[in-house]
């Protein structure tokens, strides 16, 4: 990063000492890491909370779709604000907002209450989204997509953390723990980014004429609009398969604990590792191979999913090829989105909107197809997702 108070002509920094460059991306990414997480806290931890509420796991499984519709309702609501509001303000408004949900939700009583905090916290956690268009602008052109990729893989090693640490610490301390713990991280990362980040005289701007640029914003821009639509079909597809997963584990199929399914998630770390990676191929050869290459991974795996309802091999193959291609697609929808309008913020909320509208229907219809299909509905939501991202744009030029 070529310096971490560059920031575009609209905005004014006041002088402030920060961290030097990698210390300051550094940091960006353990809190988009730590932020990240609480989106998906629950998944791991659903059979422990039907049994905390005298319910069933596939009966409580809609919480962790609750959790992605608020993260998209957040996004619409707060990301947009980027382009004109304080970012620093701003970023430490939302971390108490998303730490009081967190605690509101290890102390709820029933599923509806957990339901109602989980929203909160998860329409609040929207920090990433936030940090991403900064980095996008502060980066030099020929490692832009290799800087937006730093911050992606935390986000991403967030998600996997989420899934492991939030498995065993459920099973060891039980799932209202884990939330009280992650209020904690989210305050002291929260806080401690929005003090080193640039304190800016915004231009004016508000949130409803934000918001009331978006339709317009991807209507003129195909390159966002493809964007948008193949990150819904490809977030879809991994959200219908990851958040059913616990399910599949820890039910009559292979009978694992809670602990033990959430080890799973060490596959993701995949995500860590690709992201880097898919930001050199994208400033190299451009988002649209990286994106094509991602499907045709994601298509691959569906079927090893489907295998490994019996096969658990199967399933280790497939969860490393669908992060992979996830975190690919993200990285390189994602630069685009940010580089393809003067409205960066604006440009991201409709991307990644899009992106947790279609993981939240397809994790909501996922549990239903769970409840009454077994696993093998699950990889058929998974499979339409991907078709329907990729055939929906592959005609419009």
């Amino acid at each position: 990063m070529s310096s971490a108070t560059t920031v575009r002509p609209a905005s004014a920094p006041t002088p402030r000492r920060t961290p030097p460059p990698a210390v300051f991306l550094t940091l960006l990414a353990v809190c988009s890491a730590v932020t990240a997480a609480n989106i998906y806290l629950a998944a791991p931890l659903l059979s422990l909370m039907a049994r905390d509420f005298g319910s069933t796991p596939s009966a409580v499984a809609w919480i962790a779709s609750i959790a992605q519709l608020g993260y998209a309702v957040g996004l619409l609501l707060f990301a947009p604000l980027g382009d004109s509001a304080n970012r620093r303000r701003l970023v430490g408004a939302l971390t108490l907002v998303t730490a009081a949900g967190l605690v509101a939700s290890a102390a709820a009583p029933g599923a509806t209450a957990l339901a109602a905090a989980v929203f909160v916290a998860s329409a609040a956690t929207v920090v990433p989204q936030l940090l991403v268009p900064l980095v996008a602008e502060c980066a030099p052109a020929d490692r832009r997509a290799r800087h937006v990729a730093t911050v992606i893989a935390g986000l991403f090693t967030g998600i996997v953390a989420a899934r492991v640490l939030g498995g065993l610490a459920g099973q060891a301390f039980g799932w209202r723990w884990v939330f009280a713990g992650a209020a904690v991280l989210t305050a002291v990362l929260g806080l401690a980014t929005a003090y080193v980040l640039p304190s800016e005289r915004r231009r004016d701007g508000s949130l409803l004429s934000a918001l009331a640029t978006l339709p317009g914003l991807v209507r003129r821009s195909p390159d966002l609009w493809r964007a948008c639509v193949r990150q819904a079909g490809m977030f879809g597809a991994w959200s219908a398969l990851w958040t059913s997963l616990a399910l599949l584990l820890t039910g009559p199929a292979y009978g694992l604990s809670t602990a033990t399914a959430g080890l799973f998630g060490l596959f993701g770390l995949t995500a860590s590792a690709v992201a880097p990676l898919a930001g050199g191929l994208v400033d190299r050869f451009g988002a649209a191979e990286v994106v094509r290459s991602a499907y045709l991974l994601a298509a691959v795996s569906v079927p090893l999913f489907w295998l490994g309802g019996q096969v658990i091999a199967a399933l280790f193959v497939a969860a490393i090829a669908i992060h992979a291609a996830l975190v690919a697609s993200h990285v390189a929808n994602q630069t685009l989105a940010l580089t393809t309008t003067s409205t960066p913020a604006t440009a991201n909320t409709a991307y990644v909107v899009a992106g947790f509208a279609g993981g939240a229907a397809a994790s909501a219809l996922a549990g239903y197809a769970f409840s009454h299909a077994g696993w093998g509905g699950v990889c058929a939501v998974a499979g339409v997702w991907l078709v329907l991202g990729w055939g929906a744009t592959a005609g419009r030029r």
